[in-house]
């Protein structure tokens, strides 16, 4: 049995079709969408998601405070609302266009957008698999946070208010705070999602009721 191609040190036991070579467990853990990123159909994969899906609901639902403080709440600072904003609009959407969407999904596309951010380093890639998010709303949300720029009152030429990776990512994990809170840890539902709906329908039945019509 050949070596592992990474380590060259333990045998190669799985086959990484992203790799087109062998790899031993270890090593095959420790790249798996960190270095490479993993075909769907890889068996290892695919074992890896569900249980690193369950972890991560886990983690993050330990972690829940009992209560926000007003003061300590950063969404108060309307510039990070105006973030947030822009992470909900395509949850919002989604959910609209697609009533099976769950809480829980929309829990892990926020993750799978915090985790992106967080890497900020290229990964291996297929190349039948680079135009294939492996998560089509969480990449969404990631598209919308990279576009994202604060409307500042003040505008001053050549300046763009842009956002910082520790921002971006504390805001995804405020959002991920709503949505258990909302929830109160049962995922499986809508709850949070309709009342993302409801939220955003009355901000724009409110834009327009503001709106001034003039005549000529």
């Amino acid at each position: 049995m050949a070596k592992c191609v990474k380590c060259k040190k333990r045998k190669g036991k799985r086959y990484c079709a992203a790799l087109g070579d062998y790899l031993c467990s270890l090593c095959c853990g420790l790249l798996r969408e960190k270095e490479i990123y993993c075909p769907q159909t890889c068996s290892f994969f695919e074992k890896h998601s569900t249980y690193h899906e369950e972890r991560v609901i886990e983690r993050k639902q330990a972690s829940v405070p009992k209560r926000i403080f007003p003061e300590e709440d950063i969404l108060r600072d309307e510039r990070m609302a105006w973030l947030a904003f822009h992470i909900e609009a395509p949850l919002m959407e989604y959910a609209r266009r697609k009533e099976t969407f769950t809480d829980r999904e929309a829990f892990l596309s926020l993750e799978y957008a915090r985790e992106k951010i967080e890497k900020e380093k290229g990964l291996i890639f297929m190349p039948d698999e680079r135009t294939q998010p492996k998560n089509e709303i969480g990449e969404a949300i990631y598209q919308s946070i990279e576009r994202c720029r604060y409307e500042k009152k003040i505008i001053i030429p050549g300046v763009l208010d842009i956002y910082t990776q520790d921002e971006k990512i504390r805001c995804l994990e405020r959002v991920m705070l709503s949505i258990q809170l909302a929830t109160r840890g049962d995922l499986e539902g809508r709850r949070y999602l309709n009342q993302v709906i409801d939220r955003f329908s009355r901000m724009k039945q409110r834009s327009r009721q503001n709106k001034i019509i003039t005549k000529d």
